[in-house]
């Protein structure tokens, strides 16, 4: 039990602003999805009551920025430190060099003007129609980004000699990193039941939208950089929400 609050603790520090620092563990990893769903559904929330009251597009505003203070631009700056160091073309050392720069470079700036104009476009199109279906979506988004992140710290070998993806435990043996596995496919599981619930003729292709984006990030991680790191955690998790959100709000 002590071990399971220390995770959740480690969780809610890495992932929010919320709860004060703490250092990444793996015991924080099974409860990504927890931590995700939780921040989803807070911003599904607001989304549907700003909604009663406000434009949609200053409404899909102010839920992006709600987002990006919850989770203190963590998964933003990642989004764009990976595109800086993933996308050029560059030799394996010199995108990792890149990566833990704090400069910002034209691809970053791209990358993050497009993924952000989506999701700005998404959430501006009009959330659902009632508050179970606001919180439902959004849940279901945010955990099932922070499960495809779990299952990456599980299955594919950490790109650095330290740093944070080293403190969960690098790259897990075959017994632990299936354990990880089985819990972020549990979550998965769980994100598709309310994306049923929300809308059964879309929650396949936006699960799937989810998984694509992300898996597409990791994908090019492992590929120029042979692993990952926890930029390309982040990136992966933004790209795959923005798919999603967007899978969503098309005209089913």
């Amino acid at each position: 039990m002590r071990r399971s609050r220390h995770g959740l603790a480690s969780a809610v520090g890495l992932l929010t602003v919320l709860g004060g620092p703490a250092d990444p563990t793996p015991s924080a990893v099974p409860w990504f999805p927890v931590v995700g769903g939780g921040i989803g559904v807070l911003l599904g929330a607001l989304w549907w009551c700003l909604g009663r009251v406000l434009p949609a597009f200053v409404t899909g505003a102010a839920v992006l920025a709600a987002d990006l203070a919850l989770t203190g631009l963590l998964h933003a700056d990642g989004l764009v430190d990976a595109a800086d160091g993933l996308l050029p073309h560059l030799d394996r050392s010199r995108r990792l060099e890149i990566m833990a720069e704090p400069t910002v470079g034209a691809f970053g700036i791209f990358v993050a003007g497009s993924v952000f104009g989506l999701r700005l476009a998404a959430l501006a199109s009009g959330g659902p129609p009632h508050l179970l279906g606001s919180v439902l979506l959004l849940g279901a988004l945010w955990t099932s980004s922070r499960a495809v992140m779990g299952i990456a710290t599980a299955k594919l070998p950490y790109a650095r000699d330290s740093g944070m993806g080293t403190l969960y435990g690098g790259s897990p043996t075959p017994s632990t990193g299936s354990g990880r596995v089985a819990l972020q496919i549990v979550a998965l599981a769980a994100a598709l039941g309310a994306l049923v619930a929300w809308k059964p003729v879309a929650a396949l292709p936006v699960l799937a939208a989810v998984l694509l984006g992300a898996g597409a990030v990791l994908a090019l991680a492992l590929r120029r950089l042979g692993g990952y790191t926890g930029d390309v955690l982040g990136a992966a998790g933004v790209v795959g929400e923005t798919l999603g959100l967007v899978v969503a709000v098309a005209r089913w």
